[in-house]
């Protein structure tokens, strides 16, 4: 089952998240259909949504991540509501690159670096709250952490992975976020750099078979933690008919004239789950005499 586990340090100013999201990431790549360079940028830009949309205290907020870094893969975006659930697509997900090294995935490259991460976070207010920082090295975890420093001056650490099989399908996928709080001494963040250098990278960890707890108690060892609360996720579409009759409406009088017209039907393809939705000449017509 995949689930977000959160858990606090009694004895430092410090609060940790991670994540396991292999079923998760899987149905992504089984919805688009994507390569392992893909499967893996997708699957952490996921991720990365997800714990941070798990954060929002607004029962209806919701956090979109976009990246753009200008590499093959184009655009990237995913959507998570407050709990975590999460939905997601990458522009160009049959892109295939030669490996950066030996069973390592050229994610960086991938994504690319000219570009930026744009986080934005619906809390329910007239204006969302949007911030922007440029690509670091298109690897997702470390933009994260940038983007955190830069736009919301949090010190963070965050990992994430994603182990593609040789059949394409998503062997596991997890990772972590910790931040600082407040009041962090150096003794304190030198303990957390151990941590995180002796646990080294997280997809061998998760491929060990590591839990969210265990990632975090290894990288926290040094502190008595807290578990607060554990959190199942899953991989969410709201897309429906009605919101796609909605799309149709929106689009004008002379423009839903032109498409019967010109097609004399209709086919909406949700993005996010692949989902088509059609709407036969009766229908479109029907919509337009409402207008």
């Amino acid at each position: 089952m995949d689930k977000i586990v959160r858990m606090i340090a009694k004895d430092a100013p410090v609060k940790a998240m991670a994540i396991s999201a292999t079923e998760l990431v899987e149905r992504a790549r089984a919805i688009h259909h994507t390569v392992p360079v893909a499967t893996a940028a997708l699957g952490r830009t996921l991720m990365a949504t997800s714990l941070i949309g798990n954060t929002l205290k607004e029962s209806n907020g919701a956090v979109t991540i976009r990246v753009n870094g200008g590499g093959p893969l184009g655009s990237i975006l995913a959507v998570s509501d407050s709990t975590g659930n999460v939905r997601g697509y990458v522009q160009n997900g049959q892109i295939e690159l030669p490996l950066k090294s030996p069973g390592k995935l050229d994610v960086g490259r991938a994504v690319g670096t000219d570009g930026t991460i744009t986080v934005m976070k619906d809390l329910g207010l007239r204006e969302p709250y949007v911030g922007s920082t440029p690509l670091v090295s298109g690897e997702i975890a470390e933009d994260i952490t940038a983007y955190f420093a830069e736009s919301e001056q949090t010190p963070t650490a965050c990992a994430l992975g994603v182990l593609v099989e040789r059949d394409l399908t998503v062997a596991t996928a997890g990772g972590y976020l910790i931040q600082l709080l407040p009041g962090a001494e150096e003794d304190v963040i030198r303990a957390i750099e151990q941590g995180i250098e002796t646990l080294g990278a997280v997809t061998p960890a998760l491929a060990r078979g590591l839990s969210p707890q265990e990632l975090l108690e290894q990288v926290l060892g040094a502190f008595e933690l807290e578990l607060l609360v554990e959190t199942p996720i899953e991989y969410r579409c709201y897309c429906s008919r009605d919101r796609m009759t909605a799309a149709l409406i929106s689009m004008g009088r002379e423009e839903l004239s032109a498409l019967i017209q010109e097609q004399g039907f209709a086919e909406l393809t949700c993005q996010f789950c692949d989902e088509v939705q059609r709407f036969e000449k009766e229908e479109l017509e029907a919509l337009l005499s409402s207008l």
